[in-house]
């Protein structure tokens, strides 16, 4: 029995230390941390509880059968933040550089059919190369596996990505699927391949900012919600926007106790909108002293800045903010615009289920290209989603 124990602690200690010291080493000398750490930041002190910390790859070939570190790559399980049940899977870039093996994607299916069981949350971190190329088509079919499950729990439970490092292939197709994004400046990239093999197919050289960075996903390509200056930063951020999300779609918002009274009185709203229609002002303004104390979290900030999506409360409930920003384009609705309040409002649709709309604008841009005027329609029909529907009387 005390050989048994030593073995069982001899693996845990192994699981801890995970690709070993000289690696963990070098992900903080590059101001990042493990996979571990970063559990220990987002989630309540003392309430993560730990899945199948001992798993390893099943791979022979290639020698990689005399390598092999418990826990595989991932850390598993489920924990709390702010005392609300949440399951995290939080990929560890020591072990061979955080990529997917079929074991590592069942530990991470294990998370997300429980999560869907249960109806909460799944936080994944994800600092990955993407599939094990010792593996071949294994690891390749356990993305499969994690994608389709993508698509189960869409609108069942809030999916949220943190990208924490250079993640490339399948480690972006998952978190792309997933309701929201955040990523590390500087530190975290995106992109289907890297900036060498895009220089050798199409003879172009870009940087892994510009092909990939959290700077181009959060302003070009809309792909990411939001850029954090760090890895600590960012996982504070999602305790903070956890708070907002309800756990499933059945659940109904969240409340949290206010000491911002309903009746409050703000005089000085009597004052911002101009006399002039053509002279701007902050929307920002308007919502925070709309909301409880203040308290928004915007959503794509620096994407599409002529429209506002974000969250807030109202008497200590959860609503959706979709707003027009007179400062940008005079409010006016584009292409980029449309498609991120329709993506939005789809979110609230699902979760939310309150959508409040602060619109002051002269329309939609005009221009030769009727993709503004498309994009616009699709918006009108995600928010038509949102209205009461009437009972067509049956047929006799």
């Amino acid at each position: 029995m005390s050989a048994n124990i030593a073995e069982m602690e001899r693996r845990r200690a192994a699981a801890a230390l995970g690709g070993g010291q000289k690696r963990i080493d070098a992900q903080h000398a590059k101001g990042k941390l493990t996979a571990r750490e970063r559990l220990d930041v987002l989630l309540d002190e003392g309430s993560f509880e730990e899945l199948d910390t001992y798993v390893e790859h099943n791979c022979t070939d290639f020698g990689m059968e005399n390598q092999k570190v418990p826990g595989d790559g991932v850390v598993t399980g489920s924990g709390t933040i702010n005392g609300r049940l949440v399951y995290v899977f939080s990929q560890d870039f020591t072990v061979f550089g955080g990529s997917l093996s079929e074991r590592h994607a069942e530990k991470i299916m294990k998370v997300m059919d429980n999560a869907m069981k249960v109806g909460a949350p799944v936080i994944g971190l994800n600092d990955s190369g993407g599939a094990r190329i010792q593996e071949g088509v294994a690891s390749l079919g356990g993305y499969a596996e994690v994608f389709q499950r993508n698509v189960l729990a869409s609108g069942v439970v809030p999916q949220i990505s943190l990208i924490m490092g250079p993640c490339a292939g399948g480690a972006v197709y998952s978190p792309a699927m997933t309701d929201f994004i955040f990523m590390v400046k500087d530190s975290s990239y995106m992109f289907v391949t890297g900036p060498d093999v895009v220089k050798t197919v199409t003879n172009e050289v870009v940087t892994q900012e510009e092909l990939g960075g959290a700077i181009t996903h959060t302003t070009k390509s809309s792909v990411a919600d939001n850029a954090f200056e760090n890895d600590i930063e960012a996982l504070l951020a999602a305790r903070d926007f956890f708070d907002y999300l309800p756990e499933n779609n059945r659940s109904g918002v969240p409340v949290r106790p206010t000491s911002d009274p309903y009746d409050r009185a703000e005089p000085s709203l009597d004052t911002l909108i101009p006399p002039n229609a053509n002279q701007p002002y902050d929307m920002h303004e308007l919502i925070r002293k709309t909301v409880d104390e203040g308290d928004f979290f915007e959503v794509q900030p620096a994407h599409a800045a002529n429209i506002i999506c974000g969250f807030g409360r109202i008497e200590g409930r959860t609503i959706g903010i979709v707003a027009n920003q007179p400062l940008v384009l005079a409010g006016v609705l584009d292409i980029n615009s449309s498609k991120k309040a329709a993506r939005f409002v789809r979110f609230c649709d699902a979760f939310v289920n309150s959508d409040r709309h602060l619109r002051r604008r002269p329309g939609f841009l005009p221009g030769s290209g009727a993709r503004n005027i498309m994009a616009s329609s699709s918006m009108a029909r995600s928010c038509s989603s949102l209205m009461p529907r009437q009972r067509c009387p049956r047929s006799r």
